[in-house]
């Protein structure tokens, strides 16, 4: 990068931040990001480690159980807990948090092993619902036990009954944060 050298009577002012921008450029007030102090950083560190390490964890035991993801996993237990085992599609992603797209791989997946069929839906032509069949109730039965024990272990048997609570509360508090509800919200089942 060809940058003059800086003159004598002007100091290089060093950055704040190491992501800080170069020093040539002036931020305005508005635009001068809000760093997160070292405990911050700490908190958001762990949180993405655990979260990591996690989904790892469980992707992991059901992939060996069941050879499936654990997005797969949650999907058929949308299904099994909805009535007469169908949503209609655009329910089941936004239940599962995921892009039609993602969901609709993931149901064609399924449907490879037997386990979700698909069904139009008779009020809308466009409208399609996804349905567990017996073959993945099974499959969900067989794996539930193994999946129960893999999350108990890596969270529920690490925390008190209070951090239990604490944790609950916390991850309300940011999914309520990141949920909007006005119209036009960029929200991946509306993708």
């Amino acid at each position: 990068m060809n940058t003059p050298p800086a003159s004598a009577s002007e100091p290089e002012r060093e950055p704040e931040h190491a992501l800080d921008p170069a020093p040539e450029r002036e931020l305005r007030p508005a635009e001068t990001p809000r760093w997160l102090t070292a405990e911050e950083q700490r908190v958001w560190r762990s949180y993405l480690h655990a979260t990591t390490l996690l989904e790892d964890h469980l992707d992991r035991q059901l992939q060996r159980d069941a050879g499936m993801p654990h997005i797969y996993y949650g999907l058929l237990v949308q299904l099994v807990e909805a009535p007469r085992r169908r949503l209609r599609m655009t329910e089941l992603a936004m239940n599962a948090k995921i892009t039609r797209s993602r969901l609709s791989h993931a149901i064609a997946r399924l449907e490879k092993h037997g386990w979700v069929s698909r069904e139009n839906c008779p009020s809308d032509k466009r409208g399609q619902f996804a349905v567990l069949t017996d073959e993945g109730l099974k499959v969900l039965r067989r794996t539930a036990p193994g999946h129960v024990a893999a999350v108990r272990q890596a969270l529920f048997d690490r925390l008190t009954p209070e951090q239990q609570k604490s944790l609950g509360e916390i991850m309300e508090i940011v999914a309520e944060g990141l949920q909007p509800n006005e119209a036009g919200a960029d929200l991946p089942w509306l993708r």
